[in-house]
C-alpha cells in the first residue's frame, strides 16, 4: 500500500514539475525581446510554482499567516498553470501548423521575437481575467430544486424538505465569511433535514481548527439532524480526528450504517468511502447488511460520497443516492474526463427504480476556482405519494 502511494506520488510530481519546466521555457523564451524582465520572471515564476508545496509543509509545522500566505498563492498558480499550459500548447501547434501552410503574415515572421512575446502578454492576460472569473464564480453558488416521489409509507408525512450540499472541503482556502454564506443559504431553505455527502473537511484539521470553521457547522439548522459521510479527503487527512471534530460540532457522521427517520418512515444510509481499503486495508460494509434493518416497506435514502456501485443499490432497493466527489470537473474541460470515467458528471439520473443525484460540491479542490461548472446546494423535496414518474430538475 505504501508503495503504490509513493508510485502515484512520483509520478504526479514527475508530471507537475515537468508542466513547470515546458511553461518556464517557453516563457523565458517570449522574453527575448525584452531580456532584462528573464531575471525577476524567473523568481516570479518558481515562487509561485513552489508556493503551494512550501505553504502545505509549513502548515504541517504550524499554521501561521505565511503558511496560509503560500498555500494561497500556490492554489491560485494551479489555475493558472493549467490554462497557461492548455494555451501555450495550443499557440505552439498552431503556430506551427500556421508556419507549414505559410499562413502567417510576414511581418510576423520578421519580428518573431515580438510577436512571441505579444502572444504570450495576450495569453497571460486572457488566462488571469478567466482565472479571476473563475474565483468569483466559485464564491457564488447556487440552489437547485429537485421533487423526488418515494412509495408512502404508514405515519410518513406529506413531504421532507432536505438541503444536501456536498464538497466543502474546509480548510486553508475557505473563509469565515465563505462558510458563513453557505450556512445561511442552507438555513434560509427551512429544511426538516440537512445532508453533507462527504468531503466536508478538506485534508487537514489544524487550518480548520485555527479558523474555527466548525463553529458555524454548529449554526446548521434541521429539525431531524445533520448527517454527513466520509469522502476520500477525510481519509486523506486522518478519518477519526476529521470524524470526532464533525461529531462535535453537531454532525452525524454515518459510517456504513442507517438510521431511521420519521419516525421510519423513512431510512437514511451512510456509508464509508471507497478510500477505507486504502487507508485501513479493508473493504467497507457491504450493502445489503447495512440494510439488513431496514423494514422492506420503507423507502431508503442513501448516502455514498463517489457515485459508484449504483447497480447494487437499485438492486437492494435503494430508493434515492446521493453523492458528490465530481466537482462536476472544477475546470473546463475537465468534465468530460469526468464523464468518461463515472458516466456522467453531475446531476439528475435515473437506474431503473432509483433516483441518483450528484452534486457538484460547494467548494474546491486545488485552485479556489471554478470554470464551466457552479458550485451548488441542492433543494430536495422527498414526496411520499405514488408518482412514480422522474422528477424535474428546476433551476
Amino acid at each position: 500500500m505504501r508503495s503504490g502511494f509513493l508510485i502515484f506520488f512520483a509520478v504526479v510530481f514527475t508530471v507537475y514539475f515537468s508542466i513547470q519546466v515546458y511553461l518556464f521555457v517557453r516563457g523565458w523564451q517570449s522574453l527575448a525581446w525584452k531580456p532584462r524582465w528573464r531575471w525577476p520572471y524567473a523568481v516570479l515564476f518558481w515562487f509561485a510554482a513552489l508556493a503551494f508545496l512550501a505553504g502545505r509543509n509549513l502548515e504541517n509545522i504550524a499554521v501561521s499567516p505565511w503558511s496560509s500566505s503560500l498555500v494561497w498563492v500556490g492554489a491560485f498558480w494551479f489555475a493558472l498553470m493549467y490554462y497557461l499550459f492548455l494555451g501555450t500548447l495550443a499557440l505552439d501547434l498552431g503556430g506551427r501548423v500556421l508556419f507549414c501552410l505559410r499562413w502567417l503574415p510576414a511581418s510576423w515572421i520578421a519580428a518573431w521575437p515580438r510577436t512571441k512575446f505579444r502572444a504570450a502578454t495576450m495569453l497571460v492576460v486572457a488566462v488571469s481575467g478567466l482565472v479571476a472569473w473563475g474565483y468569483w464564480n466559485a464564491l457564488h453558488p447556487r440552489v437547485v430544486k429537485l421533487a423526488v416521489s418515494l412509495p408512502p409509507t404508514p405515519g410518513a408525512p406529506e413531504s421532507l424538505r432536505v438541503a444536501v450540499a456536498s464538497d466543502w472541503h474546509l480548510g486553508t482556502l475557505v473563509t469565515q465569511a465563505r462558510v458563513r454564506v453557505w450556512v445561511d443559504q442552507i438555513n434560509s431553505l427551512d429544511p426538516d433535514l440537512i445532508l453533507l455527502p462527504g468531503d466536508v473537511i478538506d485534508e487537514d484539521l489544524p487550518p480548520v481548527i485555527e479558523n474555527n470553521l466548525g463553529e458555524f457547522l454548529r449554526d446548521l439548522d434541521a429539525p431531524m439532524g445533520v448527517f454527513a459521510v466520509t469522502g476520500n479527503h477525510e481519509y486523506i487527512g486522518g478519518v477519526e480526528p476529521g470524524v470526532r471534530y464533525l461529531e462535535e460540532h453537531n454532525v452525524r457522521v454515518l459510517r456504513d450504517e442507517a438510521v431511521p427517520l420519521a419516525g421510519g418512515a423513512v431510512w437514511l444510509a451512510g456509508r464509508e468511502d471507497l478510500s477505507v481499503r486504502r487507508f485501513k486495508g479493508r473493504a467497507r460494509r457491504p450493502l445489503d447488511e447495512i440494510l439488513r434493518l431496514v423494514p422492506a416497506s420503507a423507502p431508503v435514502v442513501l448516502m455514498d460520497h463517489q457515485p459508484v456501485e449504483l447497480a447494487e443499490a437499485e438492486a437492494l432497493g435503494v430508493a434515492l443516492q446521493l453523492s458528490g466527489h465530481t466537482h462536476d470537473g472544477q475546470l473546463w474541460p475537465n468534465k468530460y474526463l469526468v464523464r468518461a470515467l463515472f458516466g456522467f458528471s453531475s446531476g439528475y439520473l435515473k437506474i431503473g427504480s432509483m433516483h441518483v443525484y450528484v452534486l457538484p460540491g460547494l467548494g474546491t479542490w486545488g485552485p479556489p476556482v471554478r470554470v464551466g461548472t457552479r458550485p451548488e446546494i441542492l433543494d430536495l423535496t422527498l414526496r411520499f405519494d405514488q408518482v412514480a414518474a422522474s422528477p424535474p430538475v428546476l433551476r
